[in-house]
């Protein structure tokens, strides 16, 4: 009777329960059609447990404590049932915690169609009737199909999130359901209604995700999803996600398995942008030395972008110290990246304090710079439906419906533009490329946020960074955009093996990507890559930050693509924390490579915009306003040229080692006759910058007037 017993209790007793601080999927609850549900708890035991059912005094001694224990609490039980409900973590269909070995059919129209493609937000190929379709579809249309999942474990069924298929050439879902539970996947019990079985209602599109729960949330091993009726114009097809706690049971030989998790006492939550900010003023309060917030703009709606800086000497840019950068957020809804962020935030200034060598070699040697949440307004339309209820694309875009990632400059058509056009290519500027002229005007489609961005990328000498985006498993390198606007082909940088080098260290380092045996996201296998891959290989992006970074500015830059699943509950976000942390230490930790050093006139005053170019790589770079700079480059020895505007040009071979620092390259350049000339008969006035430079800077200054002007006439309709 002891396992019984445990398994009533798991379901009567719901109030200690606990599952720790969860977020609450703050959803509708999908019609069920039938009577209003009863109020009583069900549990599932197989044949051999029915013999060793509770008499019925058991189960009201049972229920009496309950109530007697209700009475004192007051309404705390039916709140905390109704938290239950709505709290119980997905199984892992999504995140891929569920194996592809625990999920079965009835039958199925073809293996691309098999009940593994059944898992939401599954995304199909381009290619109709390929191995990786978008949902699981049965062979025939009738009440007999079923769609099963085996928990492993004794679950206490909460709901069910169903989706119809992912497909541009078919539309099909599931409009009405059942579900069925059992203990032993033989003996089945369908989910009462009151004396009614319950009839669930699923999808009226094949992409929203609906939310059904269990009038009765219920204890068994395995859940079916039996579809009733369907798209009258399509067949029965579904991709879904499951709801439920585990219930203790000493008979389970796995119970004393280690749960997934951290050791690190980080705020393991989804944050709105409340909840963002407060958080930031907590690192900030923890850690005054080291951290400082500060503001780089605003979105549509009047949300600020926040940054973090965390630095020895924050709010000041010291010479020879490089600059880093992680941007979250871009796609509002694929928010593990924002929450990696602010973990790493708190990692930072805890481990600081706490006088972890790695850490404060760090944040001595290095400016960083976290932005958590560059598309706040998308973020929160995707918060509000809740990491399941999101969707695929729900928050994506910015309020105005733009995709940030495409709303640089595209700078890499022009180039290759005008080296088509050019009669000497080595004329043709190969970094520092103006914005174009169009993309300055008033009326341009040009995102807040993305002017935001590029204003704080011209104000900070920024050496390294990496976007966080979601939805795959995979790090991507410039050029995201391609040549001839081919939809996939491998378009490389003059960089291309230190891009490579970046990608690699990251995945090399990450828990999921690194593991061989990991399953596909959706249609593509990245590991026949190494997971890693450039980005026009994947797809063409025009106007990507990537690109516009790298031709732009002195910033190399690639895009992490974190997990299959954008937006993972909040009960992953420990594990997923210790996946990447080690690949977010690692990954900033390269900015130290290559070169770096300081470009001087021989009165020991640094010189700016001075070009850096290195023999045999087509990408030079300028230095920062006090003469310093950092050429990231992979070991071997270099012949590198520096000239400026009035001075003779220096050569230096310098050689980089296998250590992961950089090695000192300074220089001291001299001034031409002419320049000196210049200086007298200028009495020391500024001396003109080539047309070039001259060219970017108007152009910038262009663009902060046009944003200005158009914060104002908002400010004017607002009022």
């Amino acid at each position: 009777m002891g396992k019984s017993l445990c398994v009533l209790s798991a379901v009567l007793f719901l109030g200690p329960y606990v599952l720790g601080d969860k977020e609450r999927v703050p959803v509708e609850r999908t019609e069920v059609v039938s009577v209003s549900p009863t109020a009583a708890e069900t549990t599932l035991l197989n044949s051999t447990e029915r013999e060793k059912q509770p008499d019925s005094s058991d189960v009201s001694r049972n229920r009496e404590q309950i109530s007697n224990r209700n009475d004192k609490d007051g309404d705390k039980h039916n709140q905390q049932d109704e938290r239950q409900r709505l709290d119980c973590p997905p199984l892992g269909l999504e995140s891929l915690q569920v194996d592809d070995s625990q999920i079965r059919a009835s039958s199925q129209q073809r293996s691309g169609l098999g009940p593994h493609r059944g898992r939401l937000n599954i995304q199909s190929g381009i290619e109709d009737g390929d191995l990786y379709d978008g949902a699981w579809c049965a062979d025939s249309k009738n009440q007999d199909q079923w769609f099963e999942v085996d928990a492993l474990h004794l679950t206490l069924f909460t709901g069910v999130i169903l989706q119809g298929r992912n497909s541009i050439w078919s539309w099909d879902w599931v409009e009405t359901y059942k579900v069925q539970l059992s203990n032993d996947s033989m003996n089945w019990q369908t989910c009462m209604n009151g004396t009614q079985e319950a009839i669930l209602k699923g999808n009226q599109n094949p992409e929203t995700p609906v939310l059904g729960l269990l009038p009765v949330p219920t204890v068994g091993r395995f859940i079916h999803i039996r579809p009733q009726t369907w798209y009258s114009n399509g067949t029965i097809c579904l991709r879904a996600e499951i709801l439920g706690c585990r219930v203790d049971d000493p008979t389970d030989l796995h119970t004393n398995e280690e749960e997934k998790g951290s050791k690190d006492e980080l705020d393991f939550r989804h944050h709105n942008y409340k909840e963002m900010r407060k958080l930031m003023k907590s690192v900030t309060e923890e850690c005054p030395n080291i951290t400082r917030i500060y503001t780089i703009g605003k979105s549509y709606t009047g949300l600020k972008l926040y940054v973090m800086e965390i630095s020895d000497n924050p709010g000041k840019h010291e010479l020879g110290e490089p600059e880093f950068r992680y941007v979250a957020g871009m796609h509002g809804n694929e928010a593990l990246g924002r929450e990696l962020v602010l973990n790493l935030m708190q990692y930072l200034c805890k481990e600081y304090k706490k006088g972890n060598q790695r850490v404060v070699r760090l944040v001595t040697e290095t400016r960083i710079h976290l932005l958590p949440s560059m598309n706040p307004d998308g973020y929160e339309v995707a918060y509000e439906k809740g990491s399941e209820l999101a969707g695929w694309a729900e928050g994506r875009y910015s309020f105005e419906g733009i995709d940030l990632n495409h709303n640089f400059p595209d700078l890499n058509n022009i180039m290759w533009d005008t080296q088509e056009k050019a009669a000497d290519k080595s004329k043709v500027p190969n970094h520092y490329i103006p914005i174009p002229e169009y993309y300055t005007q008033e009326d341009a489609t040009v995102a807040p946020e993305t002017r935001a961005v590029i204003s704080w990328m011209q104000d900070i000498p920024f050496v390294l960074g990496a976007n966080l985006h979601g939805g795959e498993l995979v790090v991507t390198y410039p050029y995201d955009c391609t040549r001839d606007w081919a939809p996939q082909e491998d378009t490389p940088t003059a960089d291309n093996a230190f891009f490579r080098w970046l990608a690699s260290v990251y995945v090399s380092t990450n828990l999921v990507m690194a593991n061989p045996d990991r399953r596909i996201c959706h249609y593509e296998d990245f590991q026949q890559h190494n997971n890693i891959i450039n980005g026009g290989a994947w797809h063409t992006v025009p106007g990507s930050m990537n690109d516009f970074s790298y031709l732009h500015t002195n910033c190399f830059e690639v895009t992490v693509e974190l997990s299959c699943d954008k937006f993972p509950h909040v009960s992953e976000l420990p594990s997923e924390w210790e996946n990447n942390k080690e690949s977010l230490l690692v990954y900033m930790e390269q900015v130290h490579r290559g070169v770096k050093g300081v470009i001087r006139d021989k009165a020991k005053r640094g010189i700016a915009d001075a070009v850096i170019r290195v023999e045999d790589h087509d990408h030079d770079i300028r230095s920062a306003a006090d003469g310093d700079y950092w050429r990231l480059l992979n070991p071997g020895e270099y012949r590198i040229a520096v000239w400026a505007v009035g001075y003779f040009p220096s050569i230096r071979r310098c050689h980089v080692g296998m250590e992961p620092r950089p090695t000192i390259c300074d220089f001291t350049l001299t001034k031409t006759p002419i320049q000196r000339l210049k200086e007298i008969r200028a009495k020391g006035g500024k001396v003109p910058q080539d047309l070039q430079l001259r060219l970017r800077a108007l152009r910038l200054r262009k663009l902060r007037a046009s944003t200005k002007a158009i914060n104002q006439r908002r400010r004017g309709q607002s009022s």
